[in-house]
């Protein structure tokens, strides 16, 4: 075991066949229905509804928070947020801001850690948003290199006090700043078609967390693609992901390993509400920064040919937790059990092996706050005598609501009167959750702390 006492340690019998490349690939702030093959109307998708034809579609795919640092914390842990601390920071609030104390605890094990003992390289390209301390860099957390902007696109210098310039950052050093958000989609793409070509002849990890369609109402494009999309410019941003997918796809076929190589296409959180120049969540309810359906089903699509049955939908509970014991089963990696996590291997699913999920349970928490519980088709938002907590810390009232969420996933009819079992079962749900992880009124025996550094400094040139 290494400096990491409970970090994945090798499987005693290696693989018999080299392990596959896993290429994770996460939009921001994406809308559920803002692509072709889950029912855009008006944005152009060819690559993604292509990828879709030729791998798995998943429809009840969750993040584990609306807003992105707890749902990034997330995925690369396999935890929920709460679990990991990064569910609410002093002073940041839900998400971590530029020069914040906080990240991502240098002892938790990210997937990238997990596919390093197998002998993995690791690559970044993209927003990380998990810490911008040296502490919390990708590079001190698995990654063998990085190249991104370290938080949010719409962290700017100016907009508050002591924010530096948006930085663009390769391994730890800013090389450009304020970076230049509308070339960011194209040149992370070009770093990771080269980085692919550099890296064939051994197994990797490649995570492109796009910093699009982002978190400004006016999201950012290349000329190529501004001003083309009937969507607007949030169509604009999501065509040239489109493009930027296509391009991957074509450099893992041109290099030679399609046959073994995993790609996953999904989003951090549900699209946000901006005056009517978002994405669209349709056909669900609610907007991201929220606990609806729309605010944390996500869309997701797996693309492996000849291990994954092309042209399959997957309507199982399934969570973005659960990417980091699927890498680590596929590498041949092992948790140590230490230290627990919340992700199940769905190896079973993206094979067709069965159709039922892992989960007995998927917790929707907003911040500190536990504020619904799904178990399988159904979904209860909590009697919460209002004291529901809201994005700006405000409080509200909110009414016990159960929805059958295979009949209705619009959240449009609130069944809890005709199904007390159900209500009583889900709250029984919900109690054991909030002894493991917490809740507002108190801590979780299962919690675990965020990174902390004392007088931390901008990244600046």
């Amino acid at each position: 075991m290494n400096r990491r006492s409970f970090l994945l340690s090798a499987a005693a019998a290696p693989a018999a066949t080299r392990p596959p490349n896993i290429v994770l690939i996460l939009c921001d702030n994406l809308g559920y229905g803002d692509i072709g093959c889950y029912g855009s109307p008006k944005i152009r998708t060819p690559e993604l509804d292509g990828m879709a034809r030729e791998g798995m579609r998943f429809t009840a795919m969750y993040a584990a928070s609306g807003v992105c640092t707890p749902s990034r914390a997330s995925l690369m842990t396999g935890c929920y947020p709460r679990r990991v601390g990064l569910h609410q920071t002093d002073p940041d609030g839900f998400v971590l801001r530029p020069v914040s104390p906080n990240g991502l605890h240098p002892g938790e094990t990210t997937i990238a850690e997990a596919l390093k003992s197998r002998g993995y390289a690791t690559a970044i390209v993209g927003k990380w948003h998990l810490g911008d301390q040296p502490p919390f860099l990708p590079t001190r957390q698995g990654f063998d290199y990085y190249l991104g902007i370290p938080y949010s696109d719409d962290m700017t210098g100016g907009k508050r006090p002591g924010w530096p310039p948006l930085p663009l950052m390769e391994n730890e050093r800013v090389i450009e700043a304020p970076v230049d958000r509308d070339l960011l989609t194209r040149r992370y793409t070009e770093k990771c078609v080269e980085w692919i070509g550099a890296n064939k002849s051994r197994p990797f990890f490649l995570y492109l967390p796009h910093a699009m369609p982002g978190s400004t109402p006016r999201p950012f494009a290349s000329d190529t693609f501004r001003g083309k999309s009937k969507g607007g410019p949030w169509g604009d941003s999501v065509e040239e992901i489109d493009w930027s997918t296509g391009r991957i796809l074509e450099a893992i076929r041109a290099a030679g390993i399609e046959d073994n190589t995993l790609v996953v296409w999904t989003n951090d959180n549900g699209a946000p509400r901006h005056d009517g120049k978002s994405g669209s969540n349709l056909p669900l309810s609610g907007w991201g920064y929220t606990t609806s359906e729309g605010g944390q089903r996500v869309p997701c699509i797996a693309r492996w040919p000849g291990r994954i049955p092309a042209g399959r939908a997957c309507s199982a509970v399934t969570t973005l937790m659960d990417w980091l014991p699927t890498a680590a089963g596929l590498a041949g990696a092992r948790l140590d059990g230490s230290r627990p996590i919340d992700g199940k291997d769905i190896w079973p699913l993206l094979s067709a092996k069965t159709s039922k999920s892992p989960h007995q349970a998927f917790y929707y928490y907003y911040g500190p706050q536990l504020q619904a519980v799904r178990s399988g088709r159904w979904k209860l938002f909590l009697p919460l005598d209002g004291k529901q907590v809201t994005l700006t810390g405000r409080t509200e009232p909110a009414k016990a609501a159960l929805y059958d969420l295979e009949a209705d996933e619009a959240e449009s009819r609130n069944v809890v009167t005709e199904n007390p079992p159900v209500a009583r079962r889900l709250t029984a749900l919900a109690e054991k959750a909030r002894a493991d992880l917490g809740d507002v009124d108190r801590p979780g025996r299962g919690q675990r702390p965020s990174g902390r550094v004392e007088n931390p400094a901008p990244r600046t040139l």
